[in-house]
């Protein structure tokens, strides 16, 4: 399981414990997962990150991916782990 996968895992069981509770095999389940959504990442990091531009540095080649890499991992796992269960039982 990779970096992402196991993210998502904990990401399910802190803020989705009953759907957690429901997936018959985690690990394949967040294996797979894993898998999607570094491959997205990735495809994403690459469009984000454009051809590189004449007179480019090796440092700001180094900023211009890092920052296309974190704004495409944001924005992947924004769209791919579920928004958190809301508790409906009353409060007393």
């Amino acid at each position: 399981m990779n970096q992402y996968g196991a993210q998502a895992r904990r990401h399910w069981q802190s803020h989705l414990p009953n759907r957690y509770r429901q997936i018959e095999n985690p690990d394949q389940f967040f294996t797979e997962m894993g898998e999607q959504i570094g491959q997205q990442i990735e495809e994403l990091t690459r469009t984000l990150a454009g051809q590189d531009p004449e007179q480019e540095t090796y440092m700001d080649k180094v900023g211009r991916l890092n920052m296309a890499q974190l704004t495409a991992a944001g924005q992947v796992l924004r769209e791919m782990l579920p928004a958190p269960e809301t508790d409906l039982s009353p409060t007393r």
